[in-house]
Formats: structure tokens, sequence, C-alpha cells
């Protein structure tokens, strides 16, 4: 399962990444700023916006899509559903893991950071979630458990 796992997480965390440089560069932050800004997530206020912490912001980000993947990856041949509908599946994990980074994650980590409020700033965020990490794990699970190998159902 390794292999998947990879996979996705390399497809689909630099979707998400090239999507957040591009919405927040629309808003004026340059992509070392939302560097420095993952890497402040489990390291706390980063002091400035240098290569060494976008290099540690980068690996907090696919680390976090590692865990998406891995976590999408075995339960998928646990539910059929999840393999047969791909496309069905990737949306609702999209929503999923929305749901819980913006209004669990953040409000803990950042109490004072104001949640999605924007008509905007909610189908942006649901794009990147749904569109560029969501599908893209399922479809790769869904290849990889569908195989005559792996298959199970």
């Amino acid at each position: 399962m390794v292999k998947p796992i990879v996979l996705g997480t390399l497809i689909a965390g630099t979707l998400d990444l090239l999507s957040a440089f591009l919405f927040a560069g629309m808003a004026g932050m340059p992509p070392m700023a939302v560097l420095r800004f993952v890497a402040s997530g489990p390291f706390g206020e980063v002091p400035t916006a240098t290569a060494g912490w976008a290099i540690v912001g980068t690996l907090v980000h696919f680390g976090i899509m590692a865990m998406m993947v891995a976590a999408y990856m075995m339960a998928a041949p646990r539910m059929p559903a999840l393999l047969r509908h791909p496309i069905a599946a990737g949306m609702a994990y999209g929503v999923l893991l929305w749901l819980v980074m913006y209004w669990l994650v953040r409000p803990m980590r950042w109490p004072d950071m104001p949640l999605p409020h924007t008509a905007w700033g909610i189908a942006n965020q649901l794009f990147s979630h749904c569109i560029l990490v969501g599908i893209p794990i399922a479809l790769i699970a869904a290849r990889f458990w569908r195989r005559p190998a792996f298959a199970t159902a």
C-alpha cells in the first residue's frame, strides 16, 4: 500500500500546495509566507520566512497530506462504495477534510483566526479540498484496490 500512498501524497499534495499559492497570492501573500504559516502549525510562531522554514512548511504540508491519503487508503477496501464511486467519494472526502481542517484544527491551533465566512473563501477552500485533494486520492485508491491482486470485494 506504500505506492498509492506516495503517489496520492505527491499528486494531491502538489495540487493543494499550488492552489494555496495561487489563492494566497491573489490576496497578496507570497509562497514563502504560505509555507511559513504551514510550518507554524506544529512549531509555533515562525519568526521569518526563510528558505529553511519554507522547507519545513513543505515537509509539514506533505506529512499531513500523507496521513490524509493513508486514512483513505485504509478505509477504501472496507467500504466498497468508495471504490465503486470514486468521484462522489472523493468529493465527500474533500468536504470531510475541509470540515476537519477549517472547523476543528484551525480553531484549536489558531483560536483568534477568523473562520471561513465569505462565499469566495469557502468556495476556493472547497475547490481545493474536493477537486484537487479528495478526487485524486479517491481515483488512486480505486485504481489500486481494483487491481486483481488486491481486490477484496
